[in-house]
């Protein structure tokens, strides 16, 4: 039952049952970041976009990897670029629970900035390698390991990055960085925090292999095509735990931890086809993406671009009690998951 084909009831109800499982992991998981960030000294915005990005990525890189084992490279890819398009979306969400100001405002920092380019340059080397010639070394793509170290190189940049010559101006609506109380986690030892943090990571993993095989089931059960049931199931799913952390994460008033959670978790997520493109053995995953993959990646990039404008102009109050890039990016959003619909 593991191994094979799920029937549609069923996968139905593991998605289901998978989200939820996610959503309660990553409201724990803002609690154990926030703290963890002050007592490792990164700092919100280095710890939220790199190891914060990499266990709410957990899910997403084993979707790509047991979608691309089991042949179907377009599932593959269109889970790792849809969920960087859910993944923005979740900007909006963190936005809307964080009334004071909009959020690009409050967390403007160099750090978000210069991750938002990371991410830009990690989609648009992706767009390349899908239009590159089809060559392969021992069954991977040379782009694949362009991706990972421009990704390793970005990292480098923005940690010693320490005296910039540009800085966002403070407001009196700006959120900086401080150390907060631990709260709740104040009598737990820091080990043991680290620890919690692995058990979750663990959970969020079987959680993606799990989502996987359900999407493979109803891919198989419907008509719907791979490109969006990657985008919107898996997508959505795969974007789940930045959406939920960061909007606890502002609850708790970790402002720029919520916002590098999104921005640092699409960079290592674009990193997915590169896992994918290892476990693909039948030729380049980048070859392999149709249309409707190019076409959503193009989206996520638009849809950071976006973004990256928001932190720019910094608009206190925009449309519809959003800023003008949060009620764009909900219009991508739509028309891209419209058009891959039909």
């Amino acid at each position: 039952m593991l191994a094979g084909e799920w029937p549609l009831g069923w996968s139905v109800v593991v998605v289901c049952l998978a989200g939820a499982l996610t959503v309660a992991c990553s409201v724990r998981l803002a609690g154990l970041g926030d703290v963890l960030a002050d007592r490792t000294g990164w700092g919100e915005a280095l710890f939220g976009a790199v190891l914060f990005g990499l266990v709410t990525s957990l899910s997403g890189i084993v979707m790509t990897a047991v979608s691309a084992a089991d042949g179907q490279p377009e599932l593959a890819y269109s889970n790792a670029v849809g969920g960087i398009a859910a993944q923005t979306l979740a900007v909006v969400a963190a936005d809307a629970f964080y009334r004071r100001v909009n959020l690009e405002h409050a967390a403007a920092s160099l750090q978000n900035l210069l991750f938002g380019c990371l991410l830009t340059g990690l989609l648009g080397l992706a767009l390349m390698a899908s239009f590159s010639p089809d060559v392969t070394v021992a069954g991977v793509h040379p782009a694949s390991f362009v991706l990972i170290l421009f990704y390793l190189g970005g990292l480098h940049l923005i940690h010693k990055n320490t005296e910039p010559m540009w800085r966002a101006v403070r407001t009196r609506e700006t959120v900086w960085d401080v150390p907060q109380s631990d709260g709740a986690f104040a009598l737990r030892s820091t080990p043991r925090l680290w620890a919690e943090f692995v058990v979750i990571a663990g959970i969020v993993v079987v959680a993606g292999w799990a989502v996987t095989q359900a999407a493979e089931g109803i891919l198989s059960a419907t008509t719907l095509r791979a490109g969006f049931v990657g985008a919107v199931i898996l997508g959505v799913i795969n974007g789940l735990p930045e959406a939920v952390t960061s909007i606890a994460a502002v609850r708790r008033g970790a402002i720029t931890l919520a916002f590098a959670a999104i921005i640092g978790g699409n960079s290592l997520d674009v990193l997915n086809l590169a896992v994918g493109d290892f476990a693909y053995r039948a030729g380049s995953l980048y070859h392999a993406a149709g249309n409707d993959e190019l076409f959503l990646t193009s989206a996520a990039l638009v849809m950071t671009t976006v973004v990256l404008g928001g932190l720019l102009i910094r608009q206190e109050r925009g449309w519809f009690r959003l800023g003008f890039d949060g009620a764009l990016l909900v219009v991508i959003y739509a028309a891209t998951i419209t058009i891959l619909a039909f």
